[in-house]
């Protein structure tokens, strides 16, 4: 009897740390988004032959969280390093990858969607406007991302045709950014 306790106890426990794997392996689901000078963009179509990280937020909450992740993440994955004096012990690594920031306006807030958009161009840095996708619209893809919380960013890696190889949320986290280092250093 203890054995069985244990065992069901160590699953569930496993479920709760690993609450995004059950998306790791699809396809990430179509989405119509559009950039910051209006153009749409479709998801994952946009994204096909390079590596992908989406950062996701649903509400002011989670895009509070999601600006925790735009500066670490944007300096290891876009700023292009200069190795010229690095010598023979040059351990920095340039990426060719996509990277998104999507702030998301589902259900009422598409009423303010048009307002919203506007302050956050007018806040963000215009390196970052290549980086920065509006999604609105009825859908809020929580079934097919397994989103728990909408107060919370979420963040996929997406390999070159489109799956989802990688999902975490939450605030920024060394750790979770190192493991996205990884997967995407192993590819």
């Amino acid at each position: 009897m203890k054995k069985t306790i244990l065992l069901i106890f160590a699953v569930a426990l496993a479920t709760l740390a690993f609450k995004n794997d059950g998306v790791i392996g699809n396809l990430f689901p179509t989405m119509e988004c559009e950039n910051y000078n209006g153009e749409k963009i479709s998801l994952p179509v946009a994204t096909k032959d390079k590596y992908t990280v989406l950062g996701m937020a649903f509400s002011n909450d989670a895009e509070t969280d999601l600006k925790t992740w735009i500066t670490p993440v944007y300096n290891k994955f876009v700023v292009k390093h200069d190795n010229s004096d690095a010598g023979a012990f040059d351990v920095s690594f340039d990426y060719d990858i996509n990277l998104f920031f999507i702030p998301m306006f589902t259900g009422l807030n598409q009423v303010t969607s048009k307002s919203s958009k506007e302050k956050i161009r007018s806040k963000t840095n215009k390196e970052l406007y290549p980086h920065l996708l509006f999604y609105e619209g009825a859908k809020t893809y929580k079934k097919e991302l397994d989103f728990e919380k909408k107060d919370v960013p979420y963040f996929f890696v997406l390999d070159k045709t489109g799956k989802i190889v990688y999902a975490t949320s939450g605030k920024y986290d060394s750790k979770k950014l190192d493991k996205i280092v990884d997967i995407l250093e192993e590819n």
